[in-house]
């Protein structure tokens, strides 16, 4: 027997289930993300800059472009609870702070190698950035200065904190999840949560739950007390390179090379919606407060619309009738 809110969110979904895509660079988007507030959309592109939106009723006003960077934005992050403060991660050394009042860049700070993850902890105090050399740098986020450095000797891809801000997580190339104690960075827990590549994770909003996105297909669901695995969702056949929970932490998505993105009830595992794409799919994110999923695919292949969906950002979740 589906659930109430299962069944509530398949009625919604009926009515709601338009995309619509609006123009933000001119070349493909690696990361969207929405401010805590909702109202705006950021998104990072290989074309070395960002683009921020104002979210209006059904649709997407772009509201400025953040140019500064020399080399693609991989990953961006909004403040956890300054709507106005968002961070860019570089392949240029760099990671930059960028404020929507005055759109202008408060801070650019220096790292040592090309910058591929950044998240921003939960009390809003520091910043993680991760590079290709699998190094992480703490940065304080006032004084704008490195904290702290680790040197990992496994592949990191992504890292974030989890919602209490006393564990620092990290996935690996060798499909475990490392936990480390923080602020003092010691080692708690390796787990060995897949057999191959753990690309993603994504703390679910309640704290109950994290999610981790592998090279094997699967999305496994965690308890975060007991850092158990719950339950796997195995739609996807492609390995699973972005995930996001819905704001009551009840949806799931994720998202792969396969041409459509998964929504999963997160107590069941069951697909309560899939949204077809045309492309694989770089990044995925609810909205804070809304059942709308922003997300952005690869340019599509082909002879006579090769640059008509580059660096496009979609929405679904609209009204049919929009």
């Amino acid at each position: 027997m589906a659930s109430q809110y299962f069944q509530e969110m398949q009625e919604s979904f009926k009515n709601n289930n338009k995309s619509r895509e609006f123009a933000a660079h001119t070349a493909k988007v690696h990361s969207v993300a929405w401010s805590c507030d909702g109202r705006r959309l950021a998104s990072g592109s290989f074309d070395k800059t960002a683009s921020v939106f104002v979210l209006e009723k059904d649709r997407l006003v772009k509201e400025n472009n953040y140019r500064g960077h020399s080399d693609s934005v991989d990953q961006l992050c909004w403040h956890p609870t300054n709507p106005d403060l968002f961070v860019t991660a570089s392949g240029d050394k760099t990671i930059r702070i960028w404020d929507v009042r005055t759109t202008k860049c408060i801070a650019t700070v220096n790292t040592k190698g090309e910058n591929i993850n950044i998240c921003w902890s939960p009390d809003g105090q520091t910043i993680a950035v991760g590079n290709k050399d699998d190094v992480v740098t703490f940065i304080d986020a006032k004084t704008h200065r490195s904290k702290a450095e680790e040197q990992f000797k496994f592949e990191v891809n992504e890292i974030s904190w989890n919602n209490d801000n006393d564990m620092f997580f990290l996935t690996n190339g060798n499909g475990c999840i490392n936990i480390l104690s923080y602020p003092e960075l010691k080692p708690i827990q390796s787990i060995n949560a897949h057999p191959s590549n753990c690309i993603c994770i994504k703390f679910d909003p309640t704290g109950k739950y994290f999610a981790t996105g592998s090279a094997d297909a699967l999305v496994s669901l965690w308890d975060v007390e007991e850092l158990v695995c719950v339950r796997c969702f195995s739609r996807l056949d492609w390995p699973v390179r972005t995930l996001s929970f819905s704001h009551d932490g009840k949806m799931l998505a994720s998202a792969s090379e396969d041409h459509f993105i998964d929504i999963a009830e997160v107590e069941t595992g069951e697909k309560l919606w899939e949204v077809q794409c045309d492309s694989p799919t770089f990044t995925v994110a609810w909205h804070p407060k809304r059942p709308l999923l922003a997300y952005a695919c690869d340019d599509k292949e082909g002879k006579y619309d090769n640059n008509r969906e580059a660096g496009t950002v979609k929405l679904f979740g609209l009204p049919n009738d929009s």
